[in-house]
């Protein structure tokens, strides 16, 4: 770490943009800015985040038995909101989940980025750490990581052999048995104590209060921005789900907040109170100084608890990515003790390259180009708009075509209508999850959304994505043609699957 800095000597104009940081819209110019320098930054490519199946058949075969076991639980979707069976499972364990420190993320959306940001800057500090995320985009492995990387085939499976005789136990002694999330938990908590970790970093499923996450105690509580969604069973408003998601606030730990509704923060500092927890606050404590849009990313100045850090690179497009950066940030800040018990920065250069490594697979992604094919797992109104803000910002399409399929259960007239303004024309078709929407009814509300003469129909992706690559190829300005697909991580996954194996 570096000297301690004096708080004296942090610069007022982090006070001049709270404001407009709070609408989240920042009046920022645009630039091309020092691409041959940013690219050394980001070091050697890291190669495909998300692994593929495995190549051995023997191995693979394995894994799909797996898989057909954990298939036979109720799904993401089949709710009993208790903790009681993931906590039987953790004390036949012997509660493996506290042998390590944690840090807890939940909200809305930007949870899994946020989460891959603090893994890679709390591995830049030479710790080591196991990341729960949900869902997957390809792999069932992926939800599960150690050191930066998905555990492998070989190791999922034998943390499912292992927990497997505990879970049958607690299936015997339980009403319910234990679901297909409670069961990927209790295997996190136990590989991460098996590797063992110097810390993990969790995501919750769904909320946060009856979350099968949520029978750790983390220190570091993390609120990414609320918006409406699974409103059937968190609430019909922001203040009701914040109610929800502020179950993961534990005492005495950081509790560090994104930007929220005005009714959602006012819910989740009553709970931090309540909870004698310290708050930092995105556009107060901390937040982000300075954002330029440069090749491959952005290039951020963030404020951190402890003081500024400048050229900041971070190989992610859209607004929202920095703002999950900057709460990233806070938090690695807030694990080590800094805003509180130290006054002073984490190492810039450290940050830098962390920051610098960081992927988010199937966040505006690009998978190819000529024309530029893009990926992005938005699947809510809240989620569409900041992609669409972000797509506009870092692309400038002449032309760009989307292809949506989203899942039954949410809200696909308000993503239509978020990306209506910057899709000349919408494919809409299925992925390959059981909920997905029904495509006849999901192009009802397409044609109600653009019109009819700005819908194509495909029931399937194959067919959907080269539709959307022909009519992008129509334009005259070939280079300024592109493809998004979205509406579902599950729409996203099979389009990479799909893309990457072309």
């Amino acid at each position: 770490m570096s000297e301690p800095r004096d708080p004296s000597d942090t610069p007022d104009a982090f006070d001049d943009i709270v404001e407009s940081e709070t609408t989240r819209d920042p009046d920022l110019a645009v630039i091309e800015a020092g691409s041959r320098t940013l690219c050394t930054q980001a070091g050697p490519p890291q190669g495909d985040p998300v692994p593929s199946r495995p190549e051995d058949p023997e191995l693979d075969k394995a894994l799909r038995e797996v898989e057909t076991e954990l298939s036979t639980r109720w799904g993401e979707t089949k709710l009993e909101p208790s903790v009681t069976r993931i906590a039987a499972l953790m004390d036949v364990l012997g509660e493996p989940q506290r042998a390590y420190p944690s840090i807890h993320i939940t909200g809305t959306n930007g949870k899994t980025s946020t989460a891959r940001m603090i893994e890679a800057l709390l591995g830049a500090f030479e710790l080591r750490t196991g990341r729960y995320t949900s869902p997957h985009v390809q792999t069932i492995t992926e939800r599960i990581s150690l050191d930066g990387a998905p555990i492998s085939a070989e190791r999922f499976i034998e943390t499912y052999q292992d927990v497997k005789p505990y879970v049958e136990l607690v299936d015997d002694r339980e009403e319910y048995r234990l679901s297909f999330f409670e069961v990927l938990t209790g295997m996190a908590y136990a590989a991460f104590a098996d590797a063992p970790v110097d810390v993990a970093v969790v995501e919750v499923g769904m909320g946060g209060t009856w979350d099968a996450t949520n029978v750790i105690d983390a220190s570091v509580a993390v609120v990414t921005p609320i918006d409406l969604d699974h409103t059937d069973r968190l609430g019909g408003t922001t203040a009701e789900i914040a109610g929800e998601k502020s179950g993961i606030i534990k005492q005495g730990a950081t509790v560090i907040l994104a930007q929220q509704p005005v009714d959602a923060a006012q819910v989740l500092l009553k709970k931090a109170v309540e909870a004698d927890a310290t708050v930092a606050r995105e556009g107060m404590e901390f937040g982000i100084v300075s954002r330029e849009v440069a090749v491959g990313g952005q290039l951020l100045t963030l404020r951190g608890l402890g003081g500024e850090y400048d050229n900041v690179f971070l190989p992610l497009h859209g607004a929202y990515q920095a703002h999950n950066a900057a709460v990233a940030l806070a938090a690695v800040e807030a694990f080590f003790g800094i805003g509180a018990d130290h006054a002073r920065t984490l190492d810039l250069d450290t940050v830098r390259t962390a920051f610098a490594q960081v992927a988010s697979p199937g966040r505006l992604e690009v998978v190819r180009s000529s024309p530029t094919v893009l990926l992005d797992a938005a699947h809510n109104p809240h989620g569409a708009r900041a992609t669409a803000e972000g797509v506009a910002e870092a692309f400038g399409f002449s032309r760009l075509i989307g292809v949506v399929s989203t899942s039954g259960d949410k809200d696909a007239r308000g993503l239509l209508e978020a990306f209506e303004p910057i899709f000349a024309e919408v494919v809409v078709t299925a992925n390959s999850n059981p909920r997905a929407t029904d495509v006849d009814a999901l192009a009802a509300i397409a044609v109600e959304v653009f019109g009819e003469d700005r819908v194509v129909v495909e029931p399937r992706l194959p067919d959907a994505i080269e539709a959307a690559v022909t009519l992008a190829e129509e334009e005259a300005e070939y280079g300024g043609a592109g493809v998004l697909v979205t509406g579902s991580i599950f729409t996203v996954g099979d389009a990479r699957l799909l893309l990457r194996r072309g």
